[in-house]
């Protein structure tokens, strides 16, 4: 179906806080539209609003036609307990609510009074579970599902549509997501961070997806390269300014356009400051002249000399004038308020003392997990080596960490890791910030020589404000329990960094500010991620390629 969806004076928020308003977007077929803006922005709160899913402040949103199939897939970062593959592909599709619907008008219609309206309810739940292609559901999903190497003998242990979502890596969770987007078939997608957790070849297939789209897309991503490569205009969310604007034109051209609108608003309230503050010196330097010049005269003249008197007034007049003129200038200046300095993830990455000259040593060492196997692998980290990871999801890159960490034994084989070795590391599931400690009870836990108050100081540079330290960390997101583990790098001297997928949940500045904090990083670095701008951005002196257990230099 060929639907648009058109939102008009939109606001979002939550409690007492707007975070946008008046905001007015339509959505067409074949627009590809990404949202972007720094954490907190209200990206994911306009995704719900489009999708109908809560209501907006002020503003309106619509669909022509009225019955569009809108699908709305946000993040998901808890599985839902004995779901299964299917069962979970059936309802991120929009299918499993449409069977559910269809069956329940089914029933109203074989009650002895159903009538007309019945019967019109069942034909719209019909027309809505064909629509949403549910219809053919279980023949198509295996398909998918091997397509992207998740369906092969149930007896292996690997994935099937039987799986429990539960059981799953957070990479084969990610694919699973990807084939549920794959089998969907929405007339609008609303997409939040579609790109977390996938690898290089599940980035190639969502791009094509997205990009043979016929309907609209609105999508939330803080892949660079997606964006790049996907997007037809660019919807920013601006906190800072209070502000939003509507970019045509791809990711590339919106980051030029916008510092180019963004250097205009500087240039014009640099010019209107300067004017104005000339029109106040001078208005000042008459007011001065003027009340010198009849304190000057009143001391000269005699108390009979009124011709004399009467020139200083005449004098005095003229200056007053002036000054009026000059008040009356500064009053017509059309008023043009100054930017707003935004918020910035401004930080250094701390520094310990240099690592021996060999940070880590494997040798012909095997790492068996189950039914998998990692090596046999020989390498070896040298202080000061800039290493970067790729490969497949589930090709065994977390599992190479852990063995060059000294943090898995080898099943066959040596390892050993070098002395004076200070580690720093975000890993892929920022598992220092659970449970239900506070933010700043778990943060002083690990920084103990830090004192409460330089720890609470610390962690609102990294816009974790009270609302966010008195909070359990298992309750934060995950994008503010990466912001806290790159608060961590700066409290602690590290020699041996490690980032395991760091800019999943970083919005597009502070993945900048991360990529310009690595720069001025002199120790060894190990850097696993699936961004493909990070890797070029980043100075890295060794390849490391992980597939099927293999580990490939290049």
């Amino acid at each position: 179906m060929t639907a648009t969806l058109v939102a008009k004076g939109l606001a979002g928020g939550y409690a007492a806080r707007t975070l946008f308003d008046s905001l007015d977007l339509t959505v067409a077929p074949g627009d590809v539209i990404g949202v972007v803006g720094v954490n907190g922005a209200g990206k994911s709160t306009l995704l719900r609003l489009l999708a109908g899913v809560d209501e907006p402040l002020a503003g309106t949103v619509s669909l022509s036609p009225t019955d569009a199939f809108v699908g709305w897939l946000p993040q998901e970062h808890e599985r839902v307990p004995g779901e299964t593959v299917a069962a979970y592909v059936a309802r991120r599709t929009g299918c499993a609510a449409a069977a559910a619907e269809m069956d329940a008008t089914a029933l109203a219609l074989g009650e002895p009074d159903a009538g007309d309206a019945a019967a019109d309810r069942y034909s719209v739940a019909l027309e809505r579970w064909l629509a949403s292609g549910a219809a053919d559901l279980d023949e198509r999903m295996p398909v998918v599902l091997a397509d992207l190497g998740l369906t092969l003998d149930a007896r292996d242990g690997s994935v099937t549509a039987d799986s429990l979502m539960t059981s799953l890596s957070g990479g084969q969770a990610a694919r699973v997501g990807l084939a549920a987007l794959l089998l969907s078939r929405f007339d609008i997608v609303l997409l939040d961070e579609p790109t977390n957790d996938l690898d290089l070849d599940g980035l190639d297939r969502l791009e094509e997806f997205v990009r043979g789209l016929r309907g609209g897309v609105v999508l939330v991503s803080h892949d660079r390269e997606f964006l790049a490569r996907s997007v037809t205009a660019v919807l920013e969310l601006d906190l800072a300014q209070s502000s939003n604007r509507l970019f045509g034109g791809g990711y590339d051209a919106y980051l030029e356009e916008r510092e180019i609108a963004r250097q205009h608003k500087r240039d014009a309230y640099d010019e209107y400051a300067a004017t104005k503050a000339d029109l106040v010196s001078r208005a000042r330097t008459q007011r001065e002249w003027s009340s010198q010049g009849v304190r000057n005269a009143m001391k000269k003249a005699p108390d009979n000399d009124k011709i004399r008197r009467k020139a200083a007034s005449e004098s005095s007049e003229k200056q007053a004038q002036k000054v009026r003129q000059m008040e009356s200038r500064i009053a017509r200046l059309d008023e043009v308020e100054e930017p707003r300095k935004e918020w910035q993830l401004a930080f250094t990455i701390g520094q310990a003392p240099r690592s021996s000259a060999v940070v880590a040593t494997l040798s012909d060492a095997t790492y068996v997990q189950g039914d998998f196997t990692l090596g046999p692998v020989s390498l070896q980290v040298n202080g000061g080596d800039r290493i970067g990871i790729t490969g497949p999801n589930g090709a065994g890159k977390s599992t190479l960490l852990r063995a060059l960490l000294g943090r898995q034994e080898p099943t066959t084989g040596t390892a050993s890791t070098g002395s004076s070795v200070a580690i720093g590391e975000v890993d892929q599931a920022r598992s220092l910030f659970t449970g239900t400690e506070s933010l700043a009870a778990v943060f002083e836990g690990l920084v103990p020589e830090m004192n409460t108050a330089d720890v609470r100081t610390l962690l609102a540079k990294f816009g974790l404000k009270a609302d966010h330290v008195g909070r359990a960390a298992g309750e934060l997101s995950p994008g503010e329990r990466t912001r806290a583990g790159l608060a961590l790098l700066q409290a602690r001297g590290v020699n041996v960094l490690v980032l395991d997928e760091p800019t999943n949940h970083l919005d597009l500045v502070a993945i900048e500010q991360l990529e310009q904090a690595l720069e001025s990083y002199e120790g060894t670095l190990l850097l696993v991620t699936h961004d493909r701008r990070m890797l070029d951005t980043v100075q890295l002196d060794r390849q490391w390629r992980v597939e099927a257990g293999r580990v490939t230099e290049g």
